[in-house]
C-alpha cells in the first residue's frame, strides 16, 4: 500500500511539464521558510505521548509551469532542517504523574534532527500577481537523521505495581538510539499566498507528514513492530521572482 501511494504521487509531480493543455507559465521563484513542527512516533506496541515541539527552517523553491482555466499549476520544493522527536506523557493508572525516587515528575523526550527535502504538486486559485490566492499541495518526502538528543530527569524509570508506577510499561524505547537514519513519507498541506509586484510572494501554510519508514528495525526478532514519524508544521515562506513568464507580467 505505501509503495502504490508514493506512486501515485510521483506519477503526479511530472503532470504539469508534459500536460500543457493551459495558458503556459515559466516563473521560477526561490526564497526561505521557517516554522514550528509538533511530531510524535507512531510506535507499536503504543508508547504513551504529549506533542514534541521543535523547529523547522529551510530552502524553498517554486516553478509555476501552468494556469489552467482558473488552475494555477507548480511544482514546489524545499531543503529544510527540522527537529522533530517524541515526548513521553508519563502517567500512573490514576493519571497523574508519576514520581520517581529522586522526588521529581519523570519527563522524558527525545529529540531527532532531519534535514528533509519535500516535493509537491502545487495546485493554487486565485491571483496570480498583486493579490492573494490560496493552494493545496501533497507529494512525497524524504529525510536524513542527522543526530539525536535525550532529555530525561530520572536514572531508573519507576514501574511499580502499587499504583505509583507508569500505567504504560513500555521503556525499551528510552534506551534504544535510532537504527535507520533514512526517513520517507508522504506530505500535504494548505495555505494562503500574498504576492505583492516587485516585491515577492509571502506564504502561510499548515502541513501534514505521515512517515512511511520507521526509526528502528521491525523484523520478528525487533521489539517494535512500528515507530514512523508524523508531524503537524505550521510555517512562513517569502519568494521572490527569479524568471517571470510574458504573459503574467
Amino acid at each position: 500500500m505505501h509503495r502504490k501511494i508514493l506512486t501515485a504521487l510521483l506519477m503526479i509531480l511530472p503532470l504539469c511539464t508534459y500536460a500543457q493543455v493551459g495558458d503556459h507559465r515559466s516563473d521560477l521563484s526561490i526564497g526561505g521558510n521557517a516554522g514550528y513542527v509538533l511530531s510524535n512516533i507512531g510506535f507499536d506496541p503504543k508508547v504513551s505521548q504529549s506533542m514534541h515541539g521543535g523547529i523547522t527552517a529551510g530552502l524553498s523553491i517554486k516553478y509555476v509551469c501552468e494556469k489552467y482555466f482558473n488552475t494555477i499549476c507548480s511544482i514546489y520544493g524545499e531543503i529544510n532542517y527540522a527537529s522533530m522527536g517524541w515526548k513521553q506523557d508519563i502517567r500512573t493508572s490514576r493519571d497523574e504523574p508519576v514520581i520517581n525516587a529522586n522526588g521529581a515528575a519523570e519527563e522524558y523526550s527525545r529529540t531527532l534532527n532531519y534535514l528533509q527535502i519535500p516535493v509537491f504538486a502545487h495546485l493554487a486559485w486565485g491571483r496570480e500577481q498583486n493579490g492573494f490566492n490560496f493552494f493545496v499541495q501533497a507529494g512525497p518526502q524524504i529525510g536524513i537523521l542527522l543526530n539525536e538528543t535525550t532529555a530525561k530527569n530520572y536514572e531508573t524509570p519507576n514501574l511499580s505495581k502499587d499504583g505509583t508506577g507508569r500505567s504504560n510499561t513500555i521503556v525499551e524505547q528510552e534506551s534504544m538510539p535510532a537504527q535507520k537514519k533514512f526517513d520517507y513519507g508522504i506530505a500535504a498541506g494548505l495555505g494562503a499566498e500574498w504576492s505583492i509586484r516587485h516585491l515577492g510572494h509571502f506564504l502561510v501554510e499548515a502541513r501534514y507528514y505521515y512517515g512511511l519508514g520507521n526509526i528502528y528495525g521491525n523484523t520478528k526478532e525487533d521489539f517494535f513492530g512500528k515507530s514512523n514519524n508524523s508531524n503537524i508544521i505550521v510555517k512562513a515562506t517569502y519568494l521572490f521572482d527569479i524568471t517571470k513568464s510574458k504573459n503574467n507580467r
